[in-house]
């Protein structure tokens, strides 16, 4: 897509599953729709649970304790990707990654999350997998860590400007510290906002459909602030639950200089169907938060939305995750 060369934004695809991975997926990347893949514990979850493409490999792997299946499914399916990806993709260096999360019940654990990150990145052994970290007190220690050490990461589960500063400053340190032109994502979640607000702005007469790219919006100026060319905005959550909206508008509303969309693969169809997109004219960070002063004189407490949604964010995780652990042996 011309978008991409233009201003340098990138459509990722937030799906991973086997049978997806070589068919539909390499014709994506070929036809330049998208330039990257990312994956957390409720997509493999589905994949898993969902696909016949799993059970040889499941049945081979029985005698092994629950994560240690989990594992050898999720990095064979990311070093597949990887491997798709350092073939098809037009060898730009800001793309052509694909992400793994860490166990989510290290969310609290720095030195948990360190070791797991490691270990990860060097058992994949591909320079095009980013290692991705909840955005915890302890997940930013991580970041910085990780990136120090020469690994790619994606800084995720970030719902507030606050945290896009805390996660950016972690990365910008760490990348330095490297000395290593390793790349980084700080994954802004953005539909959840409105799902969790818009009942009660609509009540207050505040705009609807807002709060998640306005929000989104100050992330990435927050973010572009520390001036690192090798950290990018990655906007995320970016699929559509409300009939009233176009399939792809948390993709339409955000097309930024150097930012990602991670978009699910029926948003990303119905980007496709819909035809290119001209770039989003952008609020300033003034009105931005001209915005959030109108929220807060209205009576909403959006910490309390930020921290809500955090907390949310990583027990769905932690949920999936032991669901999927549930299923893996038989």
């Amino acid at each position: 897509m011309a978008l991409k060369e233009d201003i340098n934004f990138s459509l990722w695809c937030d799906f991973i599953e086997r049978d997806f991975l070589e068919n539909q997926f390499k014709s994506l990347i070929k036809d330049k729709i998208i330039q990257g893949a990312t994956s957390n514990p409720a997509i493999f979850e589905s994949a898993i649970s969902n696909s016949v493409a799993y059970r040889q490999q499941l049945d081979m792997l029985q005698a092994n304790s629950e994560k240690k299946i989990y594992e050898e499914l999720a990095i064979t399916d990311i070093t597949r990707a990887s491997e798709i990806l350092a073939d098809l993709h037009n060898n730009d260096a800001d793309d052509g990654f694909i992400s793994i999360e860490v166990d989510p019940t290290l969310c609290d654990d720095e030195e948990g999350t360190i070791e797991e990150g490691e270990r990860l990145y060097k058992t994949i052994g591909n320079e095009n997998v980013m290692i991705k970290v909840p955005a915890t007190k302890a997940g930013y220690k991580a970041m910085k860590a990780l990136t120090a050490q020469g690994i790619n990461v994606n800084a995720t589960l970030v719902f507030s400007p606050e945290q896009a500063i805390e996660c950016t400053k972690a990365l910008d340190a760490g990348i330095k510290e490297s000395k290593k032109d390793i790349k980084a994502v700080v994954s802004v979640f953005v539909s959840r906002l409105d799902r969790m607000c818009d009942a009660e702005f609509e009540y207050k007469k505040l705009p609807v459909t807002q709060l998640g790219i306005i929000n989104a919006t100050k992330c990435y100026y927050e973010v572009n602030k520390f001036k690192n060319k090798n950290i990018r905005t990655l906007f995320a959550s970016t699929g559509v639950k409300s009939p009233e909206l176009s399939p792809s508008y948390y993709v339409d509303t955000l097309i930024y200089p150097n930012s990602i969309n991670t978009a699910p693969l029926a948003t990303i169809e119905n980007w496709v169907k819909d035809g290119s997109k001209k770039p989003t004219k952008m609020m300033s960070e003034e009105e931005c938060d001209l915005f959030f002063a109108k929220v807060a004189s209205a009576g909403v407490n959006i910490q309390k939305v930020y921290d809500d949604l955090l907390n949310d964010g990583l027990v769905a995780f932690k949920d999936s995750f032991k669901d999927l652990l549930s299923k893996l042996v038989s």
